[in-house]
């Protein structure tokens, strides 16, 4: 429904609503599945309200992302942190945080992942890669936490374990990825 001229306009609210929508419709159909006419349609603004918000396809792909980055990096360290100073029930309580995102209807792996996958230069590469130095710093904490002797390393291989049980999940549809990872990452802290 058009605003009529002169009506203030909520642009918190607008962009929002905007990164609500293309969010879905990303995550459904893929960075390159969806037009910018489409968005425009599906967000409920014109193309000049989506390049005043976001500047381009790229902005809006680029701000989706980050904001998906946001959600999933505090879901993540808040499993960690409620889990007590302990980390084997640190490691217990991220791959049950994530065993519980992947049995949710939908599920379609990692968005970001999936944005860099398709585009391989462009916003999701950059938020691929911080992306991937946020969970790194989470493993590698865990790591330095169980008293391994190379930290760094073990953070490493603990987030191998995590991005592979992603992608087990999704495309293998594996029921037991996030426990089978845990297994393998439990046995990783047992190397003190």
């Amino acid at each position: 429904m058009p605003v009529p001229r002169g009506t203030p306009i909520d642009t918190e609210r607008t962009r929002s609503a905007m990164l609500k929508a293309a969010a879905a419709l990303f995550y459904e159909r893929g960075l390159s599945g969806v037009g910018v006419a489409e968005l425009c349609a599906a967000v409920g603004g014109s193309k000049e309200t989506l390049y005043r918000h976001f500047g381009s396809k790229d902005g809006l792909v680029d701000a989706v992302l980050q904001r998906r980055i946001e959600r999933n990096t505090r879901m993540l360290r808040r499993a960690v942190d409620d889990a007590g100073p302990q980390p084997a029930a640190q490691l217990t309580a991220l791959f049950r945080e994530l065993a519980g995102w992947y049995a949710q209807p939908g599920f379609r792996g990692c968005a970001i992942v999936n944005a860099a996958t398709q585009q391989h230069d462009g916003p999701a590469r950059a938020v691929m890669a911080t992306r991937a130095h946020d969970y790194l710093e989470l493993c590698t904490q865990i790591a330095r936490g169980a008293g391994v002797a190379d930290p760094p390393r073990v953070g490493r291989q603990l987030l191998t374990l995590l991005e592979g049980s992603i992608v087990l999940a999704d495309h293998h549809r594996s029921p037991t990825a996030a426990e089978d990872a845990l297994d393998a990452a439990l046995v990783l802290l047992g190397r003190v």
